[in-house]
């Protein structure tokens, strides 16, 4: 073998390079002077301030694209005409999905009109007090069902005036984990004798099942999430409490909103503690209404307030059989 090496000094010369090639292809990489992160840095705490900067920046970014086409919000349309000088933007592009969900990211559901993206859902696969609220059923249960046969323990109260039940999608082997009423989700509690239909506020309703916390919310209510999220928001931003929910999935149906009454309402969202992983237009929407304008759109946020998000922080305690997390 010596005889090979002081023979083909060439061959031993390329040798040499190929080991230092794959040993500097397996170190890991660290990001140039300056950058805000090393993929050593892998703890959970870590992934999530990473995001968070990413989120900060887009706050910038936002703001540099309202002055060079505004300069002011109300100097914004949702969706410019079609004229020249033809803007490069729609509503949308100032409100990307920017933060970086720590964990998996899946599409619970049917793939079109039904489900919905979700952060971690391994983060509440064992969890025993898994709580899950769903306002806006519409005999369409994929999402819901998925749920339940992704964890062990989760239940989900399910709501929604204009059906009777959850959808066909939940199997009786797991509808004891679920419960359901025929009611909805507002801004003020009105379901008194003359109230039709009967309509909720969040916090009313998880006061009488005694939540204190729900691990995924999702919302799709045909536009009253405007009045319905700023009457329940509010009054957290001005006590400086957290909201009482870890991750919401969304429909937000820009109807008859300017740039500006939006920007504030999505703001407030934000103040809140609320960030934007995913968004997928409504296309389903677009596609039968070909002469209007985009103006449905789903959103996944994550809460990045309180103590109590299992998806940004490990738990305290788990189950005694589940799997360690990282």
């Amino acid at each position: 073998m010596p005889g090979i090496w002081t023979r083909h000094p060439r061959y031993a010369i390329l040798v040499a390079i190929a080991l230092l090639s794959s040993l500097y292809l397996l170190l890991p990489y660290s990001a140039p002077t300056g950058g805000i992160y090393t993929l050593r840095d892998s703890t959970l705490p870590a992934r999530v301030q990473r995001s968070i900067a990413i989120y900060d920046k887009l706050l910038k970014d936002r703001q540099g694209l309202i002055k060079k086409f505004g300069p002011n919000p109300k100097d914004i349309a949702l969706f410019p005409p079609d004229t020249a000088p033809w803007p490069p933007y729609t509503v949308w592009d100032f409100f990307p999905a920017a933060f970086n969900c720590p964990h998996e990211v899946e599409r619970l559901g049917a793939l079109g009109d039904g489900g919905k993206w979700v952060c971690g859902l391994s983060r509440v696969a064992q969890k025993e007090d898994c709580v899950v609220y769903s306002f806006g059923i519409n005999l369409e249960s994929s999402f819901e069902s998925e749920i339940l046969q992704g964890t062990n323990y989760c239940e989900i109260w399910g709501y929604d005036f204009s059906v009777k039940s959850f959808g066909p999608e939940i199997p009786t082997s797991r509808a004891h984990r679920t419960h359901f009423r025929p009611v909805g989700l507002a801004g003020a509690d009105k379901h008194g004798p003359s109230d039709d239909p009967p309509m909720y506020t969040l916090q009313t309703l998880m006061k009488e099942n005694g939540h204190k916390h729900i691990d995924i919310l999702k919302i799709d209510i045909e536009g009253w999430e405007f009045e319905t999220l700023t009457t329940l928001i509010k009054p957290y931003i001005e006590s400086g409490e957290p909201l009482p929910f870890s991750q919401l999935q969304l429909e937000i149906h820009i109807w008859n909103k300017s740039f500006e009454d939006f920007l504030g309402w999505w703001e407030m969202l934000e103040g809140a503690g609320l960030r934007p992983f995913w968004t997928e237009p409504n296309l389903v929407y677009l596609n039968y209404n070909k002469q209007g304008t985009p103006d449905l759109a789903e959103f996944s946020f994550l809460n990045v307030k309180g103590s109590h998000n299992v998806f940004l922080q490990d738990p305290k305690s788990v189950h005694p059989h589940a799997p360690a997390v990282h």
